[in-house]
């Protein structure tokens, strides 16, 4: 099974179409990167598919995969919250959480969320039955190896093999305010092997990502994210306080494109075979390409395509018909051979 999960992007030719990375099947090489989209559904009528209002106006079952927000073992309302069933009477004070938790900087978003989440058990209940025409990646976190063989455990309960693409152990978080260098190989060692599904690990820039990467290769991981958002800060000009409630946050959009792509190349350059999910700035198709190019086998639409400044959701229209053009041509692109 090792062997077969450090597989490359091959062509799948079953009856289904798709791509494959090793044991993880995808719709197209085009996949939505994590919390962005929320749970893939919500509970609001305004924002039905989570943040972004643009979601609305796209078809998310037409993307490769869908990556849920990080859920945990207990639901955390960490620096945000949980509810997401906002009525439009509602809207000052959920501006105001945002702006606790989610702040547009200098090419980019700098968040710091916190992994708000309503918890494993409510999400495989409420949110994941009513998903099932997309193609799924559930993205989970913890701060123990116990944590994450209890969510694995979860989900193998709940969801028969094959039903969705793969888990996605988020283990590099910045706005959490833990050091997962303390567990990464144990939870590696302990959870990846009890997964009935493939597993992705989503590395970051700010640890050792080439290391990691290789701890991923040899505990049997399908696949790897790169990369998380990067840990930033920003303070308030007139005060000196920090702009989010964290203090600290993942630095998201444009401005870490050029990094994302290092991180990637650097991956390749490093002899590292695990198939690749490249995020980070992408909003374009050439944007896709250079990832491509780099040595990514698929990329992950962030915040640079699904957020945008409040006034400029009344575009939302026309930001999700630029999405539906790039699924059109990702669908019907081969990235080049290496």
């Amino acid at each position: 099974m090792a062997q077969e999960r450090n597989l490359r992007l091959v062509r799948d030719d079953s009856a289904e179409p798709g791509v494959r990375l090793g044991d993880i099947r995808l719709r197209n090489r085009l996949v939505t990167s994590s919390s962005l989209l929320g749970y893939g559904v919500a509970n609001a009528k305004v924002m039905a598919y989570g943040m972004s209002p643009i979601s609305n106006f796209v078809p998310l079952e037409r993307f490769g995969a869908v990556t849920t927000r990080t859920v945990t073992v207990e639901p955390r309302e960490g620096h945000f919250t949980t509810k997401d069933d906002w009525e439009l009477r509602e809207l000052p004070g959920l501006l105001k959480r945002y702006g606790q938790a989610l702040r547009q900087v200098d090419g980019g978003w700098l968040n710091a969320f916190g992994w708000c989440n309503v918890g494993i058990d409510a999400y495989l209940r409420d949110y994941y039955p009513r998903t099932r025409a997309q193609n799924t990646i559930m993205s989970v976190g913890g701060f123990s190896t116990e944590e994450f063989v209890t969510l694995v455990d979860k989900v193998n309960a709940a969801v028969p093999v094959g039903e969705i693409a793969a888990l996605e152990f988020n283990v590099s978080c910045h706005n959490v305010n833990f050091d997962f260098n303390k567990i990464i190989e144990s939870v590696l060692a302990e959870a990846v092997p009890r997964s009935n599904h493939p597993v992705i690990l989503k590395l970051s820039p700010d640890y050792d990502y080439i290391g990691h990467a290789r701890l991923a290769a040899k505990h049997g991981v399908s696949a790897l994210t790169a990369i998380n958002t990067v840990k930033g800060l920003r303070l308030d000009p007139e005060t000196g306080t920090p702009l989010l409630k964290n203090g600290f946050g993942g630095l998201s959009g444009r401005a870490i494109k050029p990094i994302g792509l290092r991180v990637v190349k650097e991956l390749r350059d490093a002899d590292v075979t695990l198939p690749i999910i490249a995020t980070g700035g992408i909003r374009s198709f050439d944007d896709c390409r250079e990832y491509f190019w780099a040595g990514a086998d698929a990329v992950s639409l962030g915040s640079a395509s699904w957020f945008a400044s409040y006034p400029g959701y009344a575009l939302s229209p026309i930001y999700g018909a630029r999405i539906r053009n790039l699924l059109r041509r990702i669908e019907n692109y081969t990235p080049p051979a290496r």
